[in-house]
Parts: C-alpha cells; structure tokens; sequence
C-alpha cells in the first residue's frame, strides 16, 4: 500500500484519482476547498485553501509516495476584456498554489524515495485558441516549472504534467451545459468525442505508479488527439 496525497480530491478528476487508487488498495490522502468528498476506509477528506500562504499538514503521513495538484480554472476571455489583476489570480491558484504545496510536502516526498507528482496543463498552451490567455500563461508556467523540477528532483523523485482538452467536469460545466455544446466540443477533437475525468485520472495513475519509473519531465498530452491530429 503506498500513500498518495491528492490536492482538490472532491470533484471532477481528482475525484476520479482517488477512486481509481483506492480501488487499487492504495491510502489517499485528499483535500477539498468547499464540498467534502465522500471518506472511505481509505481516503481521508482535509479542508484546504491553496491560495493561503501556510497550510495545516500535521495529518500527512512521514512519508509520501505521490502528490497530484488538481486545483484550476477556466476563465476565457478576450483579451483586450482581460485586467492584469486577472492574470494574477489565476496564477495564484494554478501555479503558486502548485508551487507552496509542493515546498511544503517535499520532505515527505523525499523520504519515500520513489515518489512521483502530477501536475496540470492544458492542451492550449502548446496549440493556441482564441480567449485562453489566461489560462495558458498560468499552464505555461506549470510546463516550465515541471521540466524544471524534474531536473532538480531527479533521481528520487519524478514530476510530470498532464495536458487535457476539454473534459466533462464540474470545471467545464458552463461550456458543455447544452447537448449542442458537447455535440460541437466533440466533433472538434479527431476522435469526436469528449473526455471524461477517467479518461485523464487512468493516465494520473499510471504515472503515480512503479509502471512509469523511466518517465519524468514529460508533458502528456491526453487530448484526443487535439494538439497532434488534423483532420
């Protein structure tokens, strides 16, 4: 049994992570920001705010085998709309808040010996789309700070990041609230099709466990093919 701590486990992807783990008889370790997910004999809810900047950890074990950062956001706009003020918030919590928790958690991750971590990006920092500056400065930074953790860390801990398209989350809701949106957001990717937080927290998993230990400082881009395939 090894023990994972997932940051933003309630909802969306990172719920699915801790379902998947702890169908693996695997301890997880979750937090949430405002609605608890369900506690099981192997998954333990904390509430956590990322944009603070201290954190209560006592309920961490010594030892850590793996962190994921689920925490983000959505926020399109165009651009000339867009107040810097803006970009700062969405820093704050997508790469500052990444940031924190990993300074924090790096002792119990460091003596684990073979830990990993798993952050986010977007499919949009490598392909551009119209309105997504925000977001893909923020995951720009996370692809930036992910290949370089990964040489700092290295040998004994590895760090990776994953990039999604759209998926069907709580976070994406205001953009596939209508049959003919989903309809529309999947016919743009060349598998027609829409990811699903499994989807995402199968490969989430994959890179947590002793299967991917040649594997660090990879942006994974589980998109449908989006970012590679023109159709």
């Amino acid at each position: 049994m090894k023990h994972f701590l997932i940051i933003g486990g309630s909802s969306g992807i990172g719920a699915a992570v801790c379902k998947q783990l702890n169908d693996s008889s695997h301890r997880v370790i979750a937090t949430y920001n405002k609605n608890q997910g369900s506690s099981s004999e192997n998954i333990t809810f904390h509430p956590m705010d990322v944009t603070s900047s201290q954190y209560d950890l006592s309920f961490l074990p010594d030892a850590l085998d793996g962190l994921v950062y689920c925490p983000g956001a959505i926020n399109l706009k165009p651009f000339a709309r867009i107040h810097p003020d803006d970009f700062l918030k969405d820093y704050q919590l997508q790469v500052l808040g990444a940031i924190r928790v990993i300074q924090q958690v790096l002792p119990h991750l460091k003596k684990s010996g073979n830990a990993s971590i798993v952050l986010f990006s977007t499919v949009a920092v490598q392909t551009g789309f119209n309105f997504h500056s925000i977001v893909s400065s923020s995951k720009g930074a996370i692809e930036g700070l992910t290949r370089s953790l990964a040489a700092e860390l290295s040998p004994y801990i590895r760090i990776n990041a994953i990039a999604p398209s759209i998926t069907e989350t709580p976070l994406a809701s205001g953009l596939l609230n209508t049959p003919e949106k989903k309809e529309a957001n999947a016919q743009r990717h060349p598998l027609k099709k829409i990811g699903t937080p499994d989807d995402i927290a199968s490969m989430v998993c994959f890179l947590l466990n002793d299967q991917s230990s040649w594997i660090t400082g990879q942006i994974l881009h589980i998109d449908g093919g989006m970012s590679a395939v023109r159709g």
